[in-house]
């Protein structure tokens, strides 16, 4: 029957409208990175500052902390959330890595999607 027919597609239309308006979920994740140094001489607070001037679009730094390791070593531990789709985590350690006066290696401690 073409009333209902109407009706149907009326309803169809006006689902694809409403969900067509939400938003996009924007996946992100929560990485905590630990930063090790070279030796105990490392200015610590200069190779935090080096890793903060990192912008990336989709890239926000968090909190951050200094973990002695041993032998009066520290590493910086920080915490960072980045979208997914516009920053690649291999990219943005590479980027920490090229302080080469600075660090030593980066590892991913913690990864939350």
């Amino acid at each position: 029957d073409a009333e209902a027919a109407r009706i149907r597609d009326e309803r169809l239309k006006a689902y694809a409208d409403k969900k067509s308006k939400k938003p996009v979920l924007i996946a992100k994740s929560s990485i905590l990175l630990d930063v090790k140094p070279w030796d105990d001489e490392t200015d610590m607070k200069e190779m935090e500052n080096q890793v903060r001037t990192i912008e990336m679009d989709g890239l926000l730094w968090g909190a951050s902390k200094l973990v002695p390791v041993g032998y009066g070593i520290n590493k910086l531990q920080i915490m960072c959330v980045i979208e997914d789709d516009k920053v690649s985590v291999d990219l943005l350690t590479e980027k920490i890595q090229e302080f080469e006066d600075f660090v030593q290696s980066v590892d991913i401690a913690a990864f939350n999607k």
